[in-house]
């Protein structure tokens, strides 16, 4: 056999046997011969067996646990040690520890085929409760299935539940209970099945993909109607700024170059003789915001932080429930070194009161956030003609900074400052800008309300 690479040459020419351009074609055809096939198949053949030998080790070390491997290191370790120099402890460690190895092996031998089902009664709860959920295991498989554990993620924790062992078709149920302490929001799974031996030195586990979500909402009351007694609102709350065109009626003015001419008073007009038009009160509707503080400087503890959210989502509730036109605002979290050069706000969902506590569920107090007074100046700016304003916040947070927020909106928009401070006295202060509610407990911020309004 040669190593060469042999080309047939083939040349056409035309019928006529004149040598034209056009009527010639040319074909070539190469043939490998020789040690370039074997060279060729040897290249195919290694890098199947590299992929088989990725895909066994893969399995390996998906199936052996760290037990396992300390198992494999002692006796590795002592089957050469005892034919070194053959000391009966290394063959008693060696026997021992490919004994425990072989016996796990037939836990993980045949497959098993289950089918997983976990339905919770309710996916969105009050922090402080529990939630219900029901777990159901079936062996869809031809063959008995081996007990197995499975592991279900919930949170930063980790529920267990034990299945026994099932024959085809048998089925397990039983009813796991999940705590929601905590406002927050929890995701359950992925949901992992594992099979093992007693001992844990091997292990092979199966993963199904689907995640659930439980949002568990802050603890909220019903609070009086957020704008009673703190503006005049019946289709819309009329202001003091006069404008040219508006539903309510206020005075008349002489004309002035540039006045629509519909709003020209004839009456007023002829009784003079000189032009005059009429002059409204601008009417809006009303128009709440409901301001966060997230600055985790302003808290004292974690107790007063959940005060605060559970405050901010009482009002909003209340809003939304009235059919008011509602905004929540607050600072969404800027990296260290962008703190002084990127503003961020975010706005929470209050389409309903249910999406509305599902963004509560989220809100979490950070170190790198605006602060107060930046995130009211953008409210101020981003939504025009407001009503009032609510700005939540902790004890920590000073008269001047409260007095500096309030500054932001115009002067015809009532702002109420609400503190939280836990086990503080309750109590309403009264300042040019603002007014200022303490509350110790969230029972406070009903009767608070009333006071504020009075």
């Amino acid at each position: 056999m040669s190593d060469k690479t042999e080309s047939r040459y083939s040349h056409t020419t035309n019928v006529t046997g004149t040598r034209t351009r056009g009527a010639t074609v040319t074909r070539y055809a190469t043939e490998r011969t020789g040690l370039a096939v074997g060279l060729g198949a040897g290249a195919r053949t290694a890098s199947r067996l590299g992929t088989a030998l990725k895909r066994v080790w893969g399995v390996v070390a998906d199936t052996v646990s760290p037990v396992g491997w300390l198992l494999l290191v002692v006796g590795s370790g002592g089957l050469a040690t005892a034919l070194a120099w053959g000391w009966t402890e290394a063959w008693v460690a060696a026997v021992a520890s490919f004994s425990l190895l072989i016996i796990a092996v037939p836990f993980m031998l045949g497959r098993s085929s289950f089918a997983v089902a976990l339905e919770f009664d309710r996916d969105r709860v009050v922090a402080g409760s529990e939630v219900a959920a029901k777990l159901a295991v079936v062996n869809e498989g031809e063959r008995v299935a081996l007990p197995v554990l499975l592991d279900i993620p919930v949170g930063d924790g980790l529920v267990e539940a034990h299945v026994p062992l099932l024959r085809p078709s048998a089925s397990h149920r039983e009813m796991i209970t999940i705590s929601a302490a905590k406002r927050g929001i929890i995701t359950v799974g992925p949901i992992t099945i594992g099979r093992g031996d007693p001992l844990g030195v091997l292990r092979r586990e199966h993963t199904w993909p689907g995640v659930q979500t439980i949002y568990v909402h802050p603890v909220t009351m019903a609070v009086p109607s957020a704008s009673a007694g703190l503006m005049r609102d019946i289709e819309g709350a009329v202001t003091k700024t006069i404008v040219d065109s508006d539903l309510s009626f206020h005075a008349i003015r002489n004309y002035v170059a540039g006045d629509a001419r519909r709003n020209i008073h004839w009456r007023s007009t002829a009784k003079t003789g000189v032009l005059m038009v009429r002059q409204y009160e601008e009417t809006r509707r009303s128009r709440i915001a409901v301001v966060m503080d997230l600055a985790t400087p302003e808290y004292t503890t974690d107790t007063e932080f959940e005060l605060a959210v559970s405050a901010a989502a009482s009002l909003g509730q209340q809003a939304v429930r009235e059919g008011r036109e509602v905004v929540i605002a607050a600072s969404a979290e800027i990296s260290e070194h962008a703190r002084g050069s990127v503003h961020s706000i975010r706005w929470l969902p209050t389409l309903t009161q249910r999406a509305m506590l599902d963004g509560m569920s989220g809100v979490t107090a950070s170190e790198h956030v605006m602060s107060l007074e930046q995130v009211s100046a953008m409210t101020a700016q981003e939504v025009p003609q407001l009503s009032l304003v609510f700005l939540v916040t902790g004890a920590q947070t000073p008269m001047r900074r409260l007095r500096q927020s309030a500054l932001a909106f115009p002067a015809d928009v009532t702002v109420v400052a609400v503190r939280c401070e836990p086990g503080a006295e309750p109590g309403v202060k009264s300042a040019r800008e603002l007014r200022i509610m303490t509350i110790g407990m969230l029972h406070d911020l009903g009767h608070l309300m009333v006071r504020a309004a009075a």
